[in-house]
């Protein structure tokens, strides 16, 4: 057999647009050069005071960091990456702002204010015009558990009838590689696929891929393995979390005193509730939250969505933009949550879900969170409904435990608060 589809699974255009070349060849030196051309002119290179030096090399390190902080967020699934531009490239020039704010280097503000906005115009082009319009397709070898896939957003799943060329150019290929039917001229073509630079998948990678989590039902002991975190991403996101808390209590206070005199003076109460959770390796721990619901009121142990009648009317507001979570600032300076992880249940749910739920005991390996992947995901659901759905989110959390997920659960969280999409 003798594939000749050299690289078909990529135009040599959309290599050259979107590749790591063309970012620093072209676009560093137009958002570089531009914005220093407008303030000192076209020679302002005879002359690089410290000024001038520390202005560019700002720019330049704030447009690095987006352009690998995009990238890695384009290979999570759900990560519409054109939506997180302009929180990366602010986020990443507000940095270098504070940077040399704190060290005293002098700098040039309308030089990074300029750069600032050629970043946002040249990555919002660039992921628009590359991106956007572009569906990925995936040829799927019929054999095993890859006859089950289904197609997501931006996905095109092709099932191919035979291992021959079909003059389509796909991005890649998935099998189930673990099947005994895929036969000798399937395991050729797949090789065939891995010479010409193509990449071929197993299909759990794919469905995890696609999809955001794990499944549960058939976790071997090499998946366990696989679902350890990092120890040492654990100890510095331990010491982010600490810094990150002890610098928004100051800030925060005040928006906290105002919710517990608005709670206190709708209803009869303490303003907040304490609730035993599981916590980090399966320790109970006392979780901290504003009281949103009447005290007199009894229902069930969990939340019974927007018409529960026992939240109160201030309830309904601070449920909305997570105004009731901000008391766990104390709990992630006491260790026991994190900003971003699997949310902490109930003790009496967690008992239950340990007897009914498979694994569910393994979530409790990173410490839970304010937020997490299951939440921005899946939304804050009720509960008891979706518990399988929302531990699948979990395992793919723990599984991709990183910065860069840990960001991006933490930007789809403030778009969350601001726009009060997913109150429970």
């Amino acid at each position: 057999m003798n594939l000749s589809f050299e690289r078909r699974h990529s135009r040599w255009y959309e290599r050259l647009l979107l590749g790591l070349p063309f970012q620093f060849f072209v676009g560093l030196p137009l958002v570089v050069l531009l914005p220093s051309f407008e303030r000192w002119g076209w020679g302002f290179w005879s002359y690089l005071s410290d000024n001038r030096l520390n202005s560019i090399a700002a720019i330049c390190l704030a447009f690095v960091a987006t352009v690998f902080c995009l990238r890695r967020f384009s290979k999570f699934p759900g990560a519409r990456v054109a939506a997180y531009v302009a929180p990366t490239v602010t986020l990443a020039f507000l940095v270098v702002v504070a940077i040399l704010f704190f060290t005293r280097e002098p700098y040039t503000r309308q030089v990074l204010f300029t750069g600032y906005l050629m970043c946002l115009l040249w990555f919002f082009s660039g992921y628009f015009v590359g991106r956007r319009y572009r569906q990925l397709k995936i040829g799927v070898v019929p054999v095993g558990n890859a006859i089950g896939l289904v197609s997501y957003a931006k996905v095109e799943l092709r099932q191919l009838t035979s291992p021959e060329p079909d003059g389509v150019r796909y991005d890649a290929i998935v099998a189930d590689l673990r099947s005994d039917c895929l036969g000798p001229e399937w395991e050729r073509f797949l090789a065939e696929c891995t010479l010409c630079r193509i990449p071929v998948y197993h299909v759990r990678q794919i469905q995890e891929s696609m999809s955001g989590k794990v499944r549960i039902d058939h976790l071997s002991e090499n998946e366990f393995g696989s679902l350890m975190p990092s120890a040492f991403y654990s100890s510095c996101k331990r010491l982010v979390d600490l810094l990150g808390a002890v610098l928004l209590l100051p800030l925060l206070t005040p928006v906290m005193l105002l919710t517990a005199i608005c709670i206190r003076h709708e209803s009869e109460g303490p303003a907040l509730f304490l609730q035993q959770r599981m916590g980090y390796r399966g320790k109970p721990f006392k979780v901290y939250k504003f009281r949103s619901m009447y005290i007199d009121q009894k229902g069930k142990g969990f939340t019974d969505g927007e018409d529960d009648p026992r939240i109160t009317k201030v309830g309904r507001v601070i449920r909305k933009y997570r105004i009731d979570e901000l008391p766990q600032l104390f709990n992630v300076i006491k260790g026991e949550m994190s900003f971003i992880g699997p949310r902490p249940e109930s003790m009496e749910l967690s008992e239950w879900y340990e007897r009914d739920v498979p694994f569910f005991r393994y979530r409790h390996v990173v410490r839970p969170g304010i937020s997490g992947w299951a939440q921005v995901e899946q939304g804050y659901a009720a509960e008891v409904e979706g518990m399988i759905e929302k531990l699948q989110y979990d395992f793919y959390y723990i599984k991709h435990f990183s910065l860069w997920l840990d960001v991006l659960v933490l930007f789809k969280t403030v778009k969350t608060i601001v726009t009060g999409n997913g109150a429970r």
